[in-house]
């Protein structure tokens, strides 16, 4: 595996190393499920995204009743 240097906030590393301290992991162990974890989230954005393009280009839109209802669910908090 390559070594990357990457600069993290000092309030971030100051979270870090007391995570690493009480979890007994390394700090690089935490940083790359960090990273691991914020990759896998952004690929789901981004496919939802597309996704959401896709049906727009296809002319699949909801209906003005069917945003209405969606917002007063509650769902869209």
């Amino acid at each position: 595996m390559s070594a990357t240097t990457l600069e993290i906030r000092p309030d971030l590393k100051i979270q870090l190393d007391h995570l690493a301290e009480a979890s007994h992991r390394s700090e690089s162990e935490l940083a790359n499920e960090a990273v691991s974890l914020y990759l896998a989230q952004q690929r789901r954005i981004s496919a939802r995204i597309q996704e959401g393009l896709a049906q727009a280009q296809r002319g699949e839109f909801v209906t003005d009743e069917e945003m209405e209802a969606f917002f007063s669910s509650g769902l869209a908090n």
